[in-house]
């Protein structure tokens, strides 16, 4: 299965990043200021009037196209409100790419929002809709539903458990040492593998450092007519892939559901490497930021991606393949456990990353040469999930 895609049709010339954390004097209302102005601050030839549409991600801070209009004082400009779990973020990017894709419009923006550390509890906040009781996730948190991929890919691949800790391990000190580079993360310092390791547990074997940040934050993109993006800025990104699928969600209810990969992911990656020409993911991405929610996720996502082979994936992490100066970088700008995860942002942020690498402009996690980025939300839980995978380049072509 695969869509026709919109391969470079389109184009981002302008984003805008919050610092994600505890924003506790901010608003949703000034979070979103706050990017939007940063995005067109950084590209005087566009602004807010030029906008024909917008698309907003939020999973809980705000209703309606009234949460963005409002703040933004936008006179009666067409905002859709969108919500995809973890995904929402990546979501509104679709979306607003189809739309200048389609002929619709000509210049849009997508932008998400969460405010999640104002509402006094320690994680996300979900409104489920009615139902009788019964439902996987009303019985199980989602540390200890995420925690299961741990035992099951050692009881699979005959992976000795210390091992497999040794690499959950590594991936959270990776990218606490990389969002220590990030002027915007939640977190932003390195946290040594000894205290990784003895922190607090949390569900199975996830400990406080296995498990993402709860933040509040925004962020944003311009997106036109690739034809149309050196009008705007000299160093555009372009879209080359874009997916986004849901499964059927039937993981609680199976016996034999397999808890070392995910379907979901597995079928978008396949749909945006086609897209997008891409036949060896190994490679022709520079870098990838991936939705790292535990650590153990970031590890089963090496291999649904393509980036490590079957029952390899512990060992490429262990080997460096993916810190910042390893052949394929993941999450150079600290991902989800360093920079934060305010839901409606994220799946933005990740393309702020890759917006701020093609341009020279990350600072010290700067890399060499980089050309084609991969981005990957993933929302909901193993078993019960939506995958959004997508792919962008630094040229045209």
């Amino acid at each position: 299965m695969s869509s026709r895609g919109i391969r470079d049709q389109v184009a981002v010339v302008a984003m805008g990043c919050t610092t994600f954390g505890e924003h506790w004097d901010r608003s949703a209302d000034d979070l979103l200021v706050d990017a939007i102005s940063e995005c067109f601050s950084g590209n005087p030839r566009i602004g807010r009037d030029d906008v024909d549409a917008y698309w907003l991600a939020t999973l809980g801070s705000g209703q309606s196209g009234l949460t963005l209009s409002k703040p933004l004082a936008l006179d009666y400009k067409p905002v859709t409100r969108v919500e995809n779990y973890c995904a929402s973020g990546s979501e509104a990017f679709r979306n607003a790419c189809y739309a200048v894709a389609s002929g619709a419009y000509d210049r849009v923006v997508a932008v998400g929002v969460e405010k999640l550390k104002d509402s006094g509890f320690s994680g996300l906040l979900r409104g489920d809709p009615p139902g009788d009781g019964t439902a996987a996730e009303l019985s199980l948190t989602a540390p200890a539903a995420f925690s299961m991929l741990d035992p099951a890919y050692c009881a699979r691949y005959g992976v000795d458990p210390a091992a497999f800790r040794k690499a959950m391990t590594h991936i959270a000190w990776k990218n606490h040492f990389n969002g220590a580079r990030n002027p915007k993360a939640q977190f932003q310092a390195e946290v040594p593998e000894s205290r990784i390791e003895s922190a607090p547990v949390v569900a199975g074997r996830l400990g406080v450092f296995d498990c993402s940040g709860v933040s509040d934050g925004a962020a944003c993109a311009v997106i036109v007519r690739a034809k149309d993006a050196y009008l705007y800025t000299d160093t555009p990104m372009f879209v080359k892939g874009l997916s986004l699928l849901a499964g059927p969600a039937r993981g609680a209810t199976d016996p034999d559901y397999d808890f070392t990969t995910f379907p979901e992911v597995v079928r978008s990656a396949q749909d945006a490497y086609t897209q997008a020409g891409i036949t060896d993911p190994r490679s022709q991405i520079s870098f990838a930021e991936v939705h790292d929610c535990f650590t153990p996720t970031e590890l089963v996502l090496m291999e649904d991606l393509g980036f490590s082979d079957r029952g390899q994936g512990w060992k490429d992490v262990l080997a460096g393949e993916f810190d910042l100066d390893g052949r394929l970088p993941v999450n150079p700008d600290g991902g989800l456990k360093s920079f934060g995860h305010p839901v409606g942002a994220s799946g933005l942020r990740m393309l702020y990353e890759a917006w701020l690498q093609f341009r020279g402009a990350a600072g010290e996690r700067q890399l060499g040469d980089p050309r084609t980025a991969l981005t990957h939300n993933l929302g909901g839980r193993p078993g019960s999930c939506v995958s959004f995978v997508s792919v962008v380049g630094r040229e045209l072509g």
